[in-house]
């Protein structure tokens, strides 16, 4: 009998694979990173070609690393970056285009005039999204009017519409499936969220054939059977999908009610079981499916920053201050403070709860004074400052406080950004041993899809590794905030 679950972990800057027990252990993991494009200013694509290689190799090298066969392969679970478009044709398989990934600000003009035609309440009323280019609505209509036949295609059935989730069961079923699950879905801008369905006056306000779309499934089901995708062997059932924010909240055992988690990758998304009604957001979140199962839905309130651990790569990248991300922390910490010095990481907007598109990052405060370490620690205090801004609008929305906050990605391994978060937060963070907790949501769904467990199983697997408590003096708390406060407000343009 097969012991193991695949995760396939298909992020933003690369693709992991994880080799999970049963018992929760991982076995086995590799990662690969793939290309970025930036063509234009604003603009974010990635090729399809390149993201299934991507995957073929992290699939390759998990299973090598783990020392399993593919016939050992329980089952699969996926899980991916969220908004990010492609189109490709159904008979061949091959994306017509570049895929617009959810940081493409391309489609910024198109949601202002949206907005300015007074579209904006409605949409936010069916989906619980705001009208923002991050999401996917307006990047498949653009893809459709600026591809070459592209729209003529799609009406007449030839191209296929998808998030990352749906291109890979195609490619695992040689073209047999197109789906996507309800937490993809409900990201698109075209479901209603009440029904977990395609909407048609969303698709017509968007100007998206319906024929384009995927049939939307629960995100723990066996949805499709692997077939002649060369990587595994054909007929292991893939029975979990999830967003990766969503995989994360489940990967962390967030079932409860007021359950919460941040996780730290390219950005900082911070989600909220609020259970099986959606919670209208008045402060600037999004509502969500946090997962299907069943005939059971269960949302969650989401704040998105769009600029987390992207910031130190910036700092890598764009200045040169350090050689690589994992410098941060010791350059950081050779200040005792940032010395008075703020960084609003906008550097691709603001998403949560300001959602302004055409906010930039800035740095205040530098003096004569001001050192690398200063800016580098300002920029670890910024995504924590990003982060409580989020928090702060999910605690009014629901109405209640958060007790505590489970942490997770690669940033929630660095023990000064933690400290500082639970600091700034007045909230005890807890860190479990695996980070990789959106790959092991995944695997956990995809064990409750083919019925090797049931979701409780999923909370006695999680080991913290380590809590931090609030430690910061209300005084010292307030003066941070205003600092943060005064430094959002000249990146939204003020003066």
């Amino acid at each position: 009998m097969a012991k193991h679950l695949l995760a396939i972990d298909q992020g933003t800057t690369g693709s992991t694979a994880l080799v999970v027990s049963l018992e929760g252990e991982t076995l086995g993991r590799h990662n690969q990173e793939f290309p970025q494009h930036f063509p234009e200013p604003g603009w974010v694509e990635h090729d399809a070609r390149e993201i299934w290689a991507s995957v073929e190799a992290a699939v390759s090298g998990a299973l090598a690393a783990a020392k399993v066969r593919g016939d050992d392969v329980a089952a699969i679970g996926i899980t991916n970056q969220r908004e990010t478009t492609l189109l490709w044709d159904r008979r061949t398989k091959e994306p017509i285009a570049r895929a617009v990934v959810w940081q493409d600000r391309r489609t910024a003009e198109e949601c202002d005039r949206l907005k300015a035609e007074g579209r904006a309440d409605f949409i936010r009323e069916r989906t619980g999204l705001v009208l923002d280019a991050y999401f996917s609505g307006t990047k498949i209509a653009w893809l459709l009017d600026h591809v070459q036949g592209a729209r003529e295609r799609a009406e007449a059935g030839e191209i296929a519409f998808g998030t990352i989730d749906s291109y890979l069961v195609s490619r695992l079923t040689a073209g047999a499936e197109h789906v996507t699950d309800a937490t993809n879905a409900s990201r698109t801008l075209l479901m209603d969220l009440a029904r977990c369905a395609w909407d048609p006056e969303l698709l017509a306000l968007f100007r998206v054939p319906e024929r384009v779309l995927p049939r939307i499934t629960g995100s723990a089901e066996v949805i499709a059977t692997t077939r002649g995708a060369g990587i595994v062997p054909d007929g292991i059932p893939i029975a979990g999908i999830a967003g990766d924010q969503q995989a994360a909240l489940f990967g962390q055992a967030c079932f409860r009610e007021g359950d919460a988690k941040c996780t730290y990758g390219t950005g900082a998304f911070a989600l909220m079981n609020v259970g099986a009604k959606p919670v209208p957001s008045a402060h600037g979140l999004v509502t969500t499916v946090a997962w299907k199962i069943g005939d059971e839905t269960t949302y969650a309130l989401e704040g998105s920053a769009f600029i987390a651990g992207a910031a130190v790569q910036w700092l890598r990248d764009g200045l040169g201050i350090v050689k690589s991300s994992s410098e941060i922390e010791a350059l950081a910490r050779s200040v005792s403070s940032s010395l008075g010095v703020a960084f609003v990481p906008a550097l691709a907007g603001l998403g949560a709860p300001y959602w302004d598109q055409g906010a930039r990052g800035i740095v205040t405060g530098i003096t004569r004074g001001t050192t690398a370490a200063h800016l580098a620690r300002a920029t670890l205090e910024g995504i924590a400052f990003e982060v409580w801004d989020l928090l702060r609008a999910m605690c009014l929305d629901a109405g209640r406080p958060i007790a505590r906050l489970r942490v997770d990605g690669g940033a929630a391994k660095n023990d000064l950004l933690m400290q500082f978060q639970a600091d700034i937060a007045a909230v005890a963070v807890e860190r479990p041993r695996d980070v990789e907790s959106t790959g092991r949501g995944a695997a956990m769904l995809a064990a409750v899809g083919a019925g090797l467990a049931k979701p409780e199983d999923a909370a006695r697997l999680i080991q913290e590794d380590r809590s931090f408590a609030p430690a910061m003096t209300d005084a010292a708390r307030a003066e941070h905030l205003a600092r943060w406060s005064d430094a959002v407000r000249r990146a939204l343009g003020g003066s």
